[in-house]
């Protein structure tokens, strides 16, 4: 008798400038790594995406969500199970929710 074949790994990315994210496959702690981040993974399905709002100085997670609107606005959405906002910052974090949220990209605000 076969053994049936193996679950792929969830694809669970994370941005984030301080959190470990033990569930995270893969973690970029700026905008740009978050950025390119994303793009390697632009073909693929990502099961779930978690995002800070502040990355640490002046960097924040809005290139990455401008990256992702754009994509959507294009026509061509990036396909993620679900964003995870779970940042500090309320005001922040309500900003990533609604922009993302308008472009239909299922996403929740998590504890930080």
């Amino acid at each position: 008798m076969k053994e049936a074949p193996a679950a792929p790994t969830p694809v669970v990315l994370g941005i984030d400038d301080l959190r470990p994210l033990p569930r995270a496959t893969r973690i970029a702690r700026t905008s740009c790594e978050g950025i390119q981040l994303l793009e390697e993974h632009r073909d693929s399905f990502i099961d779930e995406l978690w995002l800070d709002h502040d990355l640490g100085g002046d960097d924040t997670i809005m290139p990455v969500v401008t990256l992702l609107e754009e994509a959507a606005f294009n026509g061509r959405p990036f396909q993620i199970g679900v964003v995870f906002v779970h940042s500090a910052n309320p005001v922040g974090a309500e900003t990533v929710v609604r922009s993302l949220g308008r472009w239909n990209y299922r996403v929740r605000r998590a504890m930080a």
